[in-house]
């Protein structure tokens, strides 16, 4: 009898003025909202893009915090009036990640979930790697380029995976030359001390079906001061500005009749305080082949310098005798600080801009070199 009594005593009148038990009261206060985060908990290969999703039915979400085992947040947005929350960005590959999602059914109850989900480890690879260096100072032109050791054939999302800001803030546009090749600039050439910030986000991003990439880093440069020189082709002479304002005028020779340098803006990709030049390396055949050129600094990629010259005679300010190339005075060995060439070279920082005008030849290609300037911002964003 003691043994009844004490077992049936939940249903009698000791639990309660009205006689309802406990447990009742407990369902009273449970939400209704359900809460369904995906992947399942507990799941291993998961997609680095599309699958990381959560939801609620008969509620709306509240919080929803996702983070990796080093306790880095990825970033979301809460959606249709609560009802799911989706990444804002890939996930990283190899990664374990927690999820923590709260949500509220109408009468203000809340309900959580938790979820823990590892992402896939790829076969296939990619890397960016990219230019300028971090913490380095650059001129007013340069832009950010990326190079891909693998074809890209999902832009868009490889493209949103390279964030940068910059201060004072401008707006900063990507443009594809081919499936390899990812730079970004602003409208207009950069404001002289502008801080560059770039989030190089690659890691588990899908650039081409299957192949990942691997990388995430951050990179800052700064820009220096506003450096503009200005090659005239018929007057034999280069004008270096900085705000606007010219602080020397250098005598130069410039491409001779059929090879004639390329019109428009190029930007400075390079410097070396002495090269070899081998005609063979550009398409000359055996015209020349010389083993030690000062001060040279590249214009394009296809082999176009502002470089030393000293076998160049009277040609500088008087006739065009080059390759192609825009050659200043120098001597050999390229000990003299005083010439043009030193002194253009000391001047001078990679991403400064070389702008040549009146010359018998069409503008430079956008892509050979740094050279997206020659593009109309239209074009650009397009």
């Amino acid at each position: 009898m003691l043994s009844l009594a004490a077992c049936g005593g939940g249903g009698g009148k000791g639990a309660g003025a009205d006689g309802k038990g406990s447990s009742t009261q407990q369902g009273k206060q449970q939400s209704a909202a359900a809460v369904t985060i995906s992947p399942k908990s507990g799941a291993t290969g998961v997609d680095t893009s599309g699958a990381l999703k959560v939801d609620v039915a008969k509620g709306r979400l509240t919080e929803v915090t996702v983070k990796d085992a080093k306790g880095a947040k990825v970033d979301g947005s809460i959606s249709g009036g609560g009802a799911s929350w989706t990444p804002s960005t890939h996930l990283a590959a190899a990664t374990t990640y927690r999820v923590h999602a709260v949500a509220k059914d109408s009468e203000g109850r809340e309900s959580a979930e938790d979820s823990t989900f590892t992402t896939l480890t790829p076969k296939n690879t990619f890397l960016g790697t990219f230019t300028p260096e971090d913490g380095s100072t650059v001129g007013v032109g340069m832009p950010f380029s990326v190079n891909f050791t693998r074809g890209i054939t999902n832009p868009q999302a490889v493209e949103k995976s390279i964030r940068i800001t910059t201060q004072p803030a401008v707006d900063v546009e990507g443009h594809w030359f081919g499936n390899d090749r990812l730079d970004f600039r602003p409208e207009k050439y950069w404001k002289e001390g502008t801080k560059v910030t770039v989030d190089l986000n690659l890691d588990g991003v899908e650039g081409r079906s299957g192949v990942y990439g691997k990388q995430h880093k951050t990179v800052t440069f700064t820009i220096g001061r506003n450096q503009v020189s200005v090659v005239d082709a018929a007057k034999h002479t280069m004008k270096i500005t900085q705000d606007g304002k010219v602080v020397r005028t250098l005598p130069v020779t410039t491409g001779k009749p059929g090879y004639d340098t390329w019109n428009g803006q190029m930007v400075i990709s390079e410097k070396l305080t002495e090269t070899r030049m081998d005609s063979e390396t550009v398409g000359y055949g055996k015209q020349y082949d010389i083993k030690d050129v000062p001060h040279a600094m590249r214009l394009t990629g296809s082999g176009t310098f502002a470089h030393g010259n000293y076998w160049g005679g009277d040609a500088f300010g008087n006739y065009n005798a080059s390759h192609g190339c825009i050659g200043l005075r120098d001597v050999q060995g390229g000990y003299d600080s005083s010439t043009p060439a030193a002194w253009f070279f000391d001047h001078s920082l990679i991403g400064d801009v070389v702008i040549v005008q009146h010359a018998d030849e069409r503008t430079v290609d956008p892509s050979n070199g740094f050279n997206g300037w020659n593009m109309s911002w239209a074009d650009w964003t397009k």
